[in-house]
């Protein structure tokens, strides 16, 4: 057999494979971020560190992971991303990572700083599970921008490369459109969010419409996707205006919104580099939401699937979830059980 690409997938959950545990506790983790609601006025004080520090209580529990199973005929080298990142309004209480029968996985760091897994699936049946409690905030998602957006000559250096073209956000393909479509909207939040307001009304959300091959322009074009499109779509728009934009893979649970009624899936939306901090918009949803989990960042779906198989394998089982609990009534030891989530409905419910 010749060589092949590797498969990239960027939407699924729980994996079991290879017999190794991870799961800690870490309580001096977790006493070394102690979040403060501020009196009014001291907060007020503070209000310009705010890029400094983060004073956001985490305040929510959310339980987050999958449960996947491949069968293999030959032995395949596969790289999994599947942890939450250490970033941001959320803290990772209790967190299980198993791989069944596969060569024993190492753990890396990729070029965004994803927490990435390296293994090897073996004749047969492989399952991988991850499962994790993760301490989030009660507060939607913040769309302040901090201070002026940065000309390009200005940008971070490790920041330019989101402004450049990539396989699936093909902004050199949209110039012409994008300029007709928001040239006259005032540069920075206002047109980020024009732009992510054409993509919410003219992208059709159509479940399992997704197909691997498909560009932002194409997107565009057709107009219907997953939401996978709907961040392509919104982050190669951004870019022609040489707003740095980067998508985004995680689990993005139902708080205060009333939940959908489709299955349970990782969520794709994406960040806006504006006034010198990333802003998270998700075209998908187009309203700030509570209690997204990141799990990785990248160019496009290229750099956040959450699996990458270098060979052939068939996914026999996929499962999801993420909804909110009371972390003294679930362990990452549980059985997922639907009917302690809290979530699902506009009121939130706090633990």
């Amino acid at each position: 057999m010749g060589s092949t690409s590797p498969l990239r997938i960027d939407r699924a959950e729980d994996l079991q494979a290879h017999g190794t545990l991870l799961c800690c506790r870490n309580e001096s983790t977790f006493l070394s971020h102690i979040y403060f609601i501020l009196h009014h006025e001291t907060a007020y004080r503070l209000a310009n560190l705010r890029q400094v520090v983060n004073w956001t209580p985490l305040n929510l529990t959310v339980r987050i992971g999958c449960n996947l199973a491949y069968e293999t005929t030959s032995p395949t080298s596969v790289l999994f991303v599947l942890k939450p990142r250490q970033e941001g309004r959320v803290l990772v209480m209790q967190e299980a990572l198993s791989f069944g029968i596969g060569l024993p996985s190492y753990e890396f760091q990729d070029s965004h700083g994803n927490i990435t897994y390296r293994s090897m699936f073996m004749p047969g049946r492989n399952e991988i599970r991850h499962d994790a409690l993760v301490a989030v905030s009660s507060l939607p998602d913040n769309r302040e921008a901090l201070g002026n957006v940065a000309p390009v000559g200005q940008l971070p250096s490790d920041v330019l490369r989101y402004t450049l073209p990539s396989r699936y956000c093909d902004s050199d393909k949209l110039m012409n459109f994008a300029w007709n479509q928001f040239g006259q909207i005032t540069h920075g939040l206002p047109r980020v969010q024009a732009i992510c307001d054409w993509v919410h009304k003219n992208i059709e959300y159509r479940h399992l419409s997704g197909r691997p091959d498909l560009a932002a322009s194409e997107v565009i074009e057709r107009r219907y996707g997953v939401c996978r499109d709907f961040a392509h779509a919104a982050i190669a728009l951004c870019r022609t205006f040489n707003l740095p934009a980067r998508y985004v893979t995680g689990h993005l649970p139902d708080i205060g919104y009333v939940d959908p009624g489709t299955p349970m899936d990782f969520h794709a939306y994406c960040e806006v580099y504006l006034g010198q901090e990333w802003l998270t918009f998700d075209p998908r949803y187009n309203v700030p939401r509570i209690g997204r989990v990141k799990v990785a960042h990248g160019a496009d779906a290229v750099e956040g699937a959450f699996a990458t198989i270098y060979g052939e394998a068939n996914l026999t089982h996929f499962e999801v979830w993420a909804y909110q609990v009371n972390p003294s009534e679930v362990s990452v030891a549980d059985p997922v059980d639907l009917s302690k989530r809290l979530d699902g409905k506009e009121m939130v419910q706090f633990n």
